[in-house]
């Protein structure tokens, strides 16, 4: 997972949520995204996932100073939904964990405001 490829899809909406929460990075917004995905009990859907747009970044920009602690969040998660520690693994599970918590928060009208990203927390 040295380079991390978004979709057209996710980069369209990140656009809408970076404009809707004042947040101008990618990185932060991907976090969240990453995050609130791993909260979900559900493993995410096995869907292949195009990298087809101009959004990349490496896993250091991604996880920034604590890329180290997303990467054993991703290992823990992999883990319990059953699935074999491989570096293939991990990266597909990035990938759908990722795109799915990207979806969530583009949903309409989920959040419209940098305060209802922080409400989805409590």
């Amino acid at each position: 997972m040295k380079q991390i490829r978004l979709s057209a899809q996710a980069k369209e909406q990140l656009i809408r949520l970076k404009t809707r929460t004042g947040i101008s990075q990618w990185n932060i917004l991907c976090r969240w995204a990453f995050c609130l995905s791993l909260a979900e009990p559900m493993p995410p859907t096995p869907i292949e996932i195009p990298a087809d747009s101009n959004v990349e970044m490496s896993w250091t920009v991604f996880g920034g100073d604590f890329h180290e602690l997303y990467f054993a969040l991703l290992t823990e998660r992999t883990v319990q939904d059953g699935i074999e520690i491989a570096p293939e693994n991990l990266s597909r599970q990035f990938r759908l964990h990722l795109h799915r918590g990207i979806g969530y928060l583009a949903t309409p009208n989920k959040v419209r405001s940098i305060g209802d990203l922080v409400g989805l927390v409590r």
